[in-house]
């Protein structure tokens, strides 16, 4: 596990000077206040993390092929590999929460400990993520969600693979950025209904190699009153051309409200562990 007889990753005055010089970037950055920093964990960490990421085929995976095609998550903790779940400790720990508070200007970042939706990502070959918005509620912390924190992992990725983490502007009429997913790329972006973002097109990476990534999401007790709505969970969004009803069906889910639909995924929604 990382830190044993060494200094936490986060210890390294690097960190500080990074948040420092891009926090002026980060709220001002379209369509949504995010940046994206390269080179993020110490190579011989991140190469070590890809090193025993589990395939496809070794782990209890959450598989998800609706909006989401061929995407695999993993559950809780429990089963990810110790160095691995080393990394992830230390990013949520107060050292790693103190440089996004610098990074992100927003205070009192809470991390969480269930990994809620996050932990180990990765998707097949043909998989994709439509573009939406996430949830707004942390369904047993009951906080708010504030940040999303995504760490590629794809070592040789080529662009002709595509897997472009896509940033769409808010009228859903343009993507405004486009970010390739290679080794060791981390993005940080807030979390509101209208940071809508994916990968909409279908992977063209080789048969057996996959789009990898840690995924973080982090909370706080409240949120500024501009960014309050119903509790909800995720919006999916249509891009033009695209037919569906996915505006729509996002409203009906403030307007009828989210008792409905988060008794619905209590039920459908696997133990954490």
């Amino acid at each position: 596990m990382p830190g044993a007889g060494e200094p936490p990753i986060f210890s390294d005055p690097r960190y500080g000077e990074l948040a420092a010089r891009r926090k002026d970037e980060y709220p001002r950055a379209a369509p949504f206040p995010h940046v994206v920093l390269d080179d993020f964990l110490p190579e011989p960490v991140a190469r070590r993390v890809v090193a025993e990421f589990p395939a496809p085929g070794t782990l209890e995976w959450m598989r998800f092929d609706d909006a989401s095609g061929n995407k695999l998550a993993s559950r809780g903790d429990r089963h990810i590999p110790e160095f691995t779940r080393g990394v992830l400790s230390q990013l949520n720990s107060s050292l790693f929460l103190q440089f996004l508070e610098t990074l992100t200007g927003i205070a009192g970042l809470i991390p969480d400990p269930y990994l809620e939706g996050g932990g180990l990502h990765q998707i097949e070959r043909g998989g994709f993520l439509k573009i939406h918005a996430d949830f707004n509620r942390h369904p047993t912390l009951r906080l708010d969600r504030r940040l999303n924190l995504l760490l590629y992992l794809n070592a040789d990725w080529r662009e002709d693979y595509g897997g472009h983490l896509e940033l769409w502007e808010r009228s859903m009429k343009r993507c405004e950025k486009s970010v390739l997913p290679s080794f060791n790329r981390c993005v940080v972006f807030s979390t509101t209904d209208w940071a809508y973002h994916g990968h909409p097109e279908p992977l063209r990476c080789p048969e057996g190699m996959t789009r990898k990534s840690l995924a973080l999401y982090y909370y706080s007790n409240g949120r500024p009153e501009e960014e309050r709505s119903a509790e909800h969970t995720t919006l999916y969004q249509y891009r033009p051309g695209e037919a569906g009803l996915g505006r729509r069906f996002a409203r009906s889910v403030r307007r009828f409200g989210f008792k409905v639909f988060s008794r619905l995924a209590e039920k459908l929604r696997p133990p954490l562990y």
